[in-house]
Parts: C-alpha cells; sequence; structure tokens
C-alpha cells in the first residue's frame, strides 16, 4: 500500500435509513422515499462534511411487495441531477443497470449529469440479479450470470467510446469563420459487436471527468474480473476484517494481472454504525431497531437471495442443508455466501440470521462508541482491509449527522479525512487522473 494514504468516505444514502425498519422510528418520515426536502438535506449534510461522493442504489422493479417497507424509488439519475444543483462539490454517483440499459442512452444520461454538476458523477455499473426485474422488460427469465457480465463488458466499451467520440479540440465555436465544429474529430464508432450495434458519436460533448467514476459492486468471480478490467471504485460487503482483507488482496492482485495500477482502484466496504456515547447505549439503540423488525418480511428477503420459497426455511432452525450446499445461482452469488459463510461461523438460526441482515443486508455492523468505530475504520484501512468506507447509517438523517459530529473528528485527528475538499471534481476527490481519449490524435 502507498504511503500517505487518505481515508474515502461515500455517504451511502437509502430514503429512511439503511436498516428495514428505520420508517417505524418515531422521528423517521416514512415518505423521505420520494421527498426531495430529505434528500437534499442528506445531500448537504455529506458536503458539510467532505465526504468524497454520495451514492445512490436502484433496481428497476418493487423493493419486496411494499407490505412492510417502503417499496418504491426515485429514478437515481434524475435525483442526482436535482441534488448536483444543491451542491457543489460532493461526488454524485448511482447504480444504473447495464442489462436493462441500452449504450447510447445512458452514456447520454450519464454524460449530461457529469455536465449539469460540473464533473461530479459516478456510475455504479450492475448486472440486475432480479427475476422481477427481468419481467418488467419483456423477459420470461433474467440473463444468465456470465451473460449478463459479457454484455455489460460489451456495454462499457460501447459507453467509454461514445464518451471518447467528441475530442476536446472538436468545438470550434469560431464567430468569425462560423465554424462550430471540427466534423473530423467527431467520431463514429460503427460498433458492430455481439450485442449491440451502435454507429455514434454521442450528441453530448465529451463529459468534464472524461468518464464519469466507474463503480462495480459485485463480488463473485465474473464481478471481481470485471472489476479488475473497468473498476475505479469498488463497493464491497464483508462481515468480519478477515474476509475483507483477502477480498482486498485478491481485487488488487486481480487488477495487477489485468495490467493496470492497483492504487487506480479504490475498495469500499460497507459499515452500518449503531453509535452511542457508551456501549450500553449503542446496543440500546440497535435493540430499538431490532424490535421494530418483521421477521416475515426478512424471511421473504432471505428467500429471494437464495431463489426459493419462505416456506424453505424454519425461523427456529440452521438454514437448510439444500442451503448450505451452495446451490448454482443466477442471482447475487457473492451475497448468498456471505450469509451461508456467517451463519456456518456464528452457527445461527434463520430468526438470527435476518435479524443480522436487518440493518446492512450483509454488510458490517458496527454496535460501539465513536471511539470504538473510528478504531475499527482505521484498523481495516491500515491493515490492508479497505481504502475507506460505505457509511451505512441504519437511520437518515440522523444516523449520519451522529457519524459526522462524532466520529469525523476523531479521523481528522489522527490525519486520515480530509479537512477541505481539495479538488472539484469526483475524480480529483478520489485521487483518479482523467482517462485519455482513445481518439485523440
Amino acid at each position: 500500500m502507498s504511503a500517505g494514504r487518505r481515508l474515502h468516505l461515500n455517504a451511502f444514502l437509502m430514503e429512511a435509513g439503511h436498516h428495514e425498519a428505520a420508517w417505524r422510528l418515531p422521528e423517521s418520515n416514512p415518505r423521505a422515499d420520494f421527498d426531495l426536502r430529505h434528500w437534499i438535506e442528506l445531500a448537504r449534510l455529506a458536503e458539510s462534511a467532505k465526504f468524497d461522493s454520495l451514492f445512490l442504489a436502484d433496481g428497476p422493479a418493487l423493493i419486496g411487495t411494499g407490505e412492510f417497507r417502503p417499496p418504491g424509488q426515485l429514478e437515481p439519475l434524475t435525483l442526482l441531477t436535482a441534488l448536483s444543483q444543491a451542491t457543489s462539490r460532493i461526488g454524485l454517483i448511482a447504480t444504473v443497470s447495464s442489462t436493462y440499459n441500452e449504450p447510447y442512452n445512458l452514456a447520454r444520461r450519464l454524460a449530461s449529469v457529469d455536465h449539469v454538476s460540473a464533473g461530479r458523477a459516478g456510475w455504479n455499473i450492475v448486472t440486475s440479479a432480479g427475476a422481477d426485474e427481468a419481467a418488467n422488460f419483456g423477459l420470461d427469465a433474467r440473463p444468465g450470470h456470465a451473460e449478463r457480465y459479457a454484455r455489460a463488458d460489451e456495454f462499457l466499451k460501447v459507453a467509454k467510446a461514445l464518451w471518447d467520440s467528441w475530442e476536446v479540440e472538436a468545438v470550434l465555436a469560431d464567430k468569425a469563420t462560423g465554424r462550430y465544429a471540427d466534423p473530423a474529430r467527431l467520431h463514429r464508432l460503427g460498433h458492430h459487436g455481439r450485442y449491440f450495434k451502435v454507429a455514434g458519436p454521442l450528441n453530448v460533448a465529451r463529459p468534464p471527468q472524461g468518464y464519469p467514476l466507474l463503480v462495480q459492486a459485485g463480488s463473485s468471480e465474473d464481478g471481481k474480473d470485471f472489476a479488475a478490467r473497468h473498476a475505479e471504485a469498488i463497493f464491497t460487503a464483508h462481515t468480519t476484517y478477515e474476509r475483507a482483507a483477502a477480498f482486498y488482496a485478491d481485487i488488487k492482485a486481480r487488477t495487477r494481472a489485468a495490467g493496470r495500477d492497483p492504487d487506480g482502484v479504490i475498495v469500499l466496504p460497507g459499515i452500518v454504525p449503531y453509535i452511542g456515547s457508551t456501549e450500553k447505549e449503542a446496543r440500546a439503540l440497535a435493540r430499538e431497531f431490532d424490535e421494530l423488525r418483521v421477521p416475515e418480511y426478512g424471511l421473504r428477503q432471505l428467500a429471494a437471495v437464495f431463489e426459493t420459497e419462505p416456506s424453505a426455511f424454519a425461523l427456529d432452525d440452521p438454514l437448510p442443508d439444500s442451503i448450505l450446499a451452495r446451490p448454482k445461482l443466477e442471482g447475487s452469488q457473492s451475497r448468498a455466501d456471505l450469509i451461508i459463510d456467517l451463519a456456518v461461523r456464528e452457527q445461527l438460526t434463520v430468526r438470527q440470521i435476518i435479524s443480522r441482515l436487518g440493518g446492512g443486508r450483509g454488510h458490517f455492523e458496527f454496535v460501539g462508541t465513536p471511539e470504538q468505530i473510528a478504531d475499527t475504520i482505521i484498523a481495516w484501512f491500515e491493515g490492508g482491509a479497505a481504502d475507506g468506507f460505505n457509511i451505512m447509517a441504519p437511520a437518515l438523517p440522523s444516523g449520519l449527522a451522529a457519524f459526522v459530529e462524532h466520529v469525523l473528528p476523531i479521523l481528522r485527528g489522527k490525519g486520515l479525512f480530509r479537512e477541505e475538499y481539495e479538488g472539484t471534481t469526483l475524480r480529483e476527490h478520489y485521487g483518479l487522473p482523467a482517462p485519455a481519449n482513445q481518439f485523440h490524435r
């Protein structure tokens, strides 16, 4: 690892909070999902704390059935556009599926967000694991896991070429001669591939960052290989330091083998912090959330991960042998493996498993004082398990405000996190260069 590293922090925002019962807290806004004022408040809070970025997850389908948790989401690129006008420096990252989009339209939308935000856009590239998502796009079944990643690979190749299709020197804007652009510097692609046929050029100038920051969130074998080839930041989930360190070493090695600089890939595991002035207070806070859970919701979500029915599980029994055998899944393979490993390592019943998943869906949950949380973050960062963290507050805005007020000063006191922004673009926050234009002469 490089000397003098700086910790990177991303605020992972999710409606009333990451805990599945956060909307039930007395102080929570149960309609936060569609309340623009709520999102602006969160974005401004994260920017005031000098976070590198904020992140909006997304999927093109209803979350669950809507019975036990708010099931809807604003379209994230639309929301980021609004947030870009309410902020000035913080990076703006959204999940958008490569499986249920086309390269031209998505490259155009992402380039547009990068322009209107003055170079702060990021794309979390996902291949969409849910069968319910496929059904919304006229498919009888989702494409296979390997095929989704093969399509994503070609999708990204085309998107990069579209972003490069305007050279910086293309625009002349010469009023005297009447020449607005040099057609020789606007490039057709003529792409004919397995999945896409795209002529180009894009009808939006090259984004201020060259490309939006490219983020990846899959930890399967296919996902890690894809990340090694393309990702500049990786969002990942681990429940132990040992798992996180092994993933970190693996992804850095794969990146090096792909001919890229491992320091150019920022690994950000998630952490769900329950913060109290004492351990007793923090445990009471975590217990308050847990008591508001509806076990039926957790059971349905667990069944969805393992592509089975809730009736396959008994709440007070361990995971069934059919699950422990790790059946081949077409959905989220890495999340299924994480849950099995957690259940076996801690000998958990199904009831205990869904309790442990209630706050962060398999991300690392930490219950403790600000000093204990800061010490854990530092240990993972300095021990080779992370370049920074996704901060996943169990309730919003209160959990993010508590982190900013009580944990950040400790990290700053150690010289690990910025006092002020030093750059203006998302790439500058992460210390990453703008990519070269493949068509530049």
